[in-house]
């Protein structure tokens, strides 16, 4: 269904509740209420996304082998993701929901976990 990881990860991001796509950088990023929850990069010739992650999770997803450090927001806690197919698209949205919950309003965030479509 899907043949581009861009199109994959656009579908996951803009399904969250208030979610917009907004080109920065001369590429797509993901916002809810103008802060960035995603972005879609390239990583050594593939396709990846940088996100937020939880603290005491960032240092373990950094040493996988489908994560690294990415340059300008890796110091405030964000990591980026290959989307070659190593990772489960699964886990991959796992890790863009856990994104938008750092960024987003409460609010929102309980929108989303109550599992109420916007």
């Amino acid at each position: 269904m899907f043949t581009n990881p861009i199109e994959r990860l656009r579908r996951i991001c803009l399904t969250l509740p208030e979610a917009t796509e907004r080109e920065t950088w001369e590429a797509p990023t993901f916002r809810i209420r103008d802060k960035i929850f995603a972005m879609p990069r390239q990583h050594n010739g593939h396709a990846a996304v940088w996100c937020k992650a939880a603290p005491n999770i960032h240092e373990a997803l950094i040493s996988s082998d489908h994560s690294f450090f990415p340059p300008y927001v890796g110091p405030k806690g964000w990591i980026g993701i290959v989307l070659d197919g190593n990772l489960p698209w699964a886990d991959i949205a796992d890790h863009i929901h856990e994104s938008y919950r750092l960024i987003a309003p409460k609010r929102l965030v309980a929108l989303l976990d109550e599992g109420i479509p916007q």
